[in-house]
């Protein structure tokens, strides 16, 4: 094909550049764990658009359930089926992140399919609502503790081993680790959660020195906890009277989840918000004004009983709620010099900044305290003990 003059190239219009992603020579395999989340779904069609390859791992029992993210990611399959440049693109695994073995065969049916893994994104989490005290109650509530880091901690660190020789042997990869704020800020009211978030940061900082010779990048970008929570399965234990707003203001993450909760039901359904009278209405419409509490998606988080669910998230608010974390994944994805740690969203970053300034000054006022250690430094050596 005969170049075009120059006329006829200043006419066309310049090609638009996505500021999503970086420049690369060739599509990038991306393997996703969790790929019913909303983030998951959302990422993944933005890859698939862009050109990307996308292994999406599922959980087999949570596929099974029609409600959910089930019942999105069952939505987006479909919307693959109908788009022919994202179909042969796609590849679903099943996926148990707890169980080693599943965890090496999804990585090898992934590379079976597209030949390599360029970048692992690592997002399985499950958040906990409970004080520390609520969950010693009984036998039930001590065993998420454990749940909790099965699938938290142990089930993205069984992956990131499965994927390691791969990326290793070719010299090439980029492992992204989803936490959230909370892998700074301890959060009354979701101590587990935290815990456990912590647990797989310092995993991954001291991973990213191991892997760097290898040409194997690490980084930890956190989400607002928001995004963590109203995404993924939450599950509270029953509330002790102790830790009630009454009693203890301090564990307030119950009241503003069940606020929350709450709010999108009414979102989810505008008519029979509308159709709701206060007290006072009905009193001067000539009945008499109900003592009756209608539950709500909310008060299940303080059920007499262990209680798991996903909250009702409105497709508009889904959409705008993950829209900077997606953004975020997208541009640190395959990067050739990604960031070790991104915060998203800047109520996050002055979060941290404020708990690192607080965490500073209590350094500077304890200073004298550290050096204490520094005993008869010029005094020769110290004396043995007997």
């Amino acid at each position: 094909m005969p170049p075009q003059s120059s006329s006829a190239s200043s006419t066309r219009p310049p090609r638009p550049r996505s500021p999503h992603f970086p420049p690369h020579n060739a599509p990038r395999v991306w393997f996703i764990t969790n790929g019913t989340s909303p983030i998951a779904i959302a990422l993944s069609k933005q890859v698939l658009d862009h050109g990307d390859y996308v292994v999406a791992g599922v959980l087999p029992t949570e596929f099974e359930k029609r409600e959910g993210p089930a019942e999105d990611f069952r939505t987006f399959l479909d919307e693959v089926k109908k788009t022919e440049r994202w179909r042969e693109r796609l590849r679903v695994v099943g996926l148990d992140g707890r169980i080693v073995s599943q965890c090496q065969a999804a990585i090898a049916e992934a590379v079976e399919a597209f030949g390599r893994i360029d970048v692992l994104l690592g997002g399985t989490t499950e958040v906990v609502i409970g004080t520390v005290e609520e969950l010693g109650q009984d036998s039930r509530t001590i065993s998420l503790v454990e749940d909790t880091f099965e699938t938290n901690f142990f089930a993205n660190v069984n992956i990131i081993k499965a994927v390691l020789p791969v990326m290793r042997n070719r010299k090439n990869g980029h492992i992204i680790m989803m936490t959230g704020i909370t892998g700074h800020l301890g959060t009354p009211g979701l101590g587990l959660y935290c815990s456990s978030q912590w647990a797989i940061e310092g995993y991954c900082d001291s991973l990213a020195y191991e892997i760097a010779p290898f040409n194997v990048k690490m980084s930890i970008v956190q989400a607002n906890m928001e995004i963590n929570v109203l995404t993924n399965r939450m599950t509270a234990v029953p509330p002790m009277l102790e830790y009630s707003q009454a009693e203890n203001p301090a564990p307030l993450a119950r009241d503003i989840f069940s606020g929350l909760l709450d709010k999108l039901e009414r979102a989810n359904n505008p008519s029979a918000a509308a159709e709701e009278k206060s007290p006072a209405e009905s009193t001067s419409a000539g009945s008499p004004a109900s003592s009756v509490h209608e539950p709500t998606t909310g008060d299940l988080l303080s059920s007499d009983t262990v209680t798991s669910l996903y909250a009702p998230l409105p497709p508009v608010f889904k959409s705008s709620l993950i829209a900077e974390t997606v953004h975020a994944l997208t541009a640190i994805g395959g990067h050739d010099n990604p960031p070790a740690r991104h915060i998203v969203g800047f109520e996050g970053v002055t979060a941290v900044k404020d708990k690192l300034k607080t965490t500073s000054e209590e350094l500077e006022d304890f200073i004298e305290v550290s050096n204490a250690v520094d005993i008869a430094r010029d005094t020769g050596p110290a004396t043995p003990l007997a």
